[in-house]
């Protein structure tokens, strides 16, 4: 099992939304809709200039997403008449680079992981989007911390590697509403509140938390966000930053400082529905089920927005469940928002795949995806009144309105370690067959590869 699988999670859920409803938001005169706009190259693909063209692209979307992928773009293809011939692949991660190396690149790529991209950046295989849309118009469209994770080392200096499309918001503690509320049970602002809040729901006889990382070759990811998260609140974005590029060690005291914190949780007794060494066998797509039983066998688990689709059936967000942001650690460093996403890539400079990289910067390009439900739009003019639900709408302005926003730190790794020895040496560790020391060095040694 491969990191793009990651994504495939993300697909689960049921397909809702219908391509009319996409369709009819290109000439709705609602205040809450907009129509897609653009300048040079989608403004002229809109005037019918490149009708009849076709644009090739090629990412991981595969069943479900792929379906709801093709309904997000139907009508911005009937309106300018560009073919946009999506292929989908479940071994995206290979394929990419032999197509890409052996010279048969798409015209505009999707991924899961910028640290892939990076590569074929630092070849220079790939078009700076700031030549092709005017780096103030992207500015425009994205929060800022977007455009800096987009910008990548070329052969000739730093440049932006792609335009950003879907997003899913990490670092959410999710809860039973019903069963919280009645309980008296109150929204943590701090760390210590959170641990306070844990010993309390262990008195009362209950595990505070469900926790599960199994998922077959992939066993321990899930952990790994628990760590980013907690890097993210124990040091600043820049220390972040160097570590997920090796600069700061896996063996610094800075990193194992976070893995203490998690610890904390993780390793206190009575804190884990089933122990700490149920984590490690418990898949993280089972993991959450045991808040909803009645009663709740655990009331707090901490997973992105796409987990909801491994919610029981018939759930209502906002009524049946509810989140809160985990909380903050340190108060310099505030509560900063670690995502995913996709970031598409162009390798191939037409006038129709200009228009096309720049469609997908509009909240349009999304919006019928962001309407079926569990899809966040990272940019600026995704209007709030299409999330289905206030639960994503919450969400959704807490990535709007986050100070700092980082991507998800084994993405941005090398495969060797983000995909590898850093799944297996959380796993490790939690298991119990490695102490923390151990299992950061056995991480490390993922950067000699």
């Amino acid at each position: 099992m491969n990191r793009f699988m990651k994504k495939q999670w993300l697909g689960t859920m049921a397909l809702i939304m219908a391509v009319s409803v996409f369709a009819s938001a290109c000439s709705s005169s609602d205040s809450s809709e907009t129509s897609t706009s653009g300048s040079g190259s989608l403004a002229e693909a809109l005037e019918g200039k490149y009708k009849g063209k076709v644009v090739t692209m090629f990412g991981p979307f595969a069943d479900a997403d792929e379906v709801k992928f093709n309904d997000s773009i139907k009508a911005f293809e009937e309106k300018s008449g560009i073919d946009i011939k999506y292929e989908g692949s479940k071994e995206f991660e290979a394929t990419i680079s032999v197509r890409v190396d052996g010279g048969n690149a798409p015209d505009i790529a999707d991924f899961p992981q910028p640290g892939l991209l990076g590569g074929f950046v630092a070849k220079g295989k790939v078009v700076d989007v700031s030549k092709v849309i005017p780096l103030d118009t992207l500015k425009s469209k994205y929060n800022q911390s977007w455009i800096d994770m987009a910008t990548m080392d070329g052969t000739d200096g730093k440049i932006v590697a792609g335009v950003w499309n879907r997003a899913n918001v990490k670092g959410i503690v999710w809860y039973p509403k019903k069963a919280w509320e009645e309980a008296g049970y109150k929204i943590p602002a701090t760390w210590d509140e959170l641990k306070a809040l844990s010993d309390q729901i262990v008195k009362d006889g209950d595990a505070p938390f469900c926790i599960g990382i199994e998922s077959g070759g992939a066993t321990g990811w899930a952990a790994t966000d628990w760590m980013e998260q907690i890097m993210l609140r124990t040091t600043s974005a820049e220390n972040y930053d160097k570590w997920v590029k090796g600069e700061i060690p896996f063996t610094d005291p800075i990193v194992k400082n976070a893995l203490t914190k998690m610890s904390e949780i993780w390793m206190t007794e009575g804190y884990v529905y089933g122990g700490q060494k149920s984590i490690v066998t418990t898949s993280f797509g089972d993991s959450p089920k045991p808040m909803f039983e009645n009663p709740p066998k655990c009331y707090m688990h901490n997973q992105g927005n796409f987990i909801t689709s491994f919610f029981p059936a018939g759930l209502q967000a906002g009524v049946d469940y509810d989140f809160f942001n985990l909380p903050a650690i340190d108060s310099q460093y505030g509560l900063p928002v670690e995502v995913g996403g996709d970031i598409y890539a162009m390798f191939n400079d037409r006038p129709e795949v200009r228009a096309v990289m720049e469609f997908f910067t509009t909240g349009e390009s999304i919006q019928a995806w962001v309407k079926s439900g569990g899809v966040i739009g990272p940019m600026n003019d995704v209007d709030l009144t299409w999330y289905s639900n206030d639960v994503d709408r919450k969400m959704a302005t807490m990535l709007k309105d986050a100070p700092t926003i980082r991507f998800d730190g084994s993405d941005l790794m090398p495969g060797a370690v983000g995909a590898g020895t850093f799944w297996k040496g959380m796993a490790d560790y939690v298991a119990g067959t490695v102490d923390a020391d151990a299992a950061l060095q056995q991480v490390q040694d993922g950067w000699k590869k």
